[in-house]
């Protein structure tokens, strides 16, 4: 299956369970993978066969920045589900990472996989 690869698509909304978590916004990094058939674009040259991905990432900011879930586990299940909605996403693989959520680590990451409905 061919991938379209957006990365590090950098997103600050109220994400955590800390109090201190749920009065300001912090930065996430999202990585999404797109399985999707990009022969049909490739033989016409035409964004009508392809998934429009600056369409879908400008959703996808607006609906991370809007959104002030607790874990990031469900910020990961909403934008997977905004992925599948577009048109030609076979399955998606969506990692959310939540830079200095540990004071040992670098960030945390959940990363999960859905097929389409």
């Amino acid at each position: 299956m061919d991938k379209i690869l957006i990365r590090d698509l950098a997103v600050d909304c109220i994400i955590g369970t800390n109090p201190e978590e749920r009065t300001q916004k912090q930065g996430v990094l999202l990585n999404i993978e797109l399985d999707c058939d990009l022969g049909p674009a490739g033989a016409s040259d035409s964004l009508a066969d392809t998934v429009n991905y600056s369409d879908l990432c400008r959703d996808l900011v607006t609906m991370t920045e809007a959104s002030n879930f607790m874990l990031i586990e469900r910020l990961a299940d909403a934008a997977a589900r905004m992925c599948l909605d577009a048109d030609g996403v076979a399955a998606v693989r969506v990692t959310v990472d939540k830079p200095g959520a540990l004071d040992a680590a670098r960030s945390v990451a959940v990363s999960i996989v859905r097929p389409s409905r």
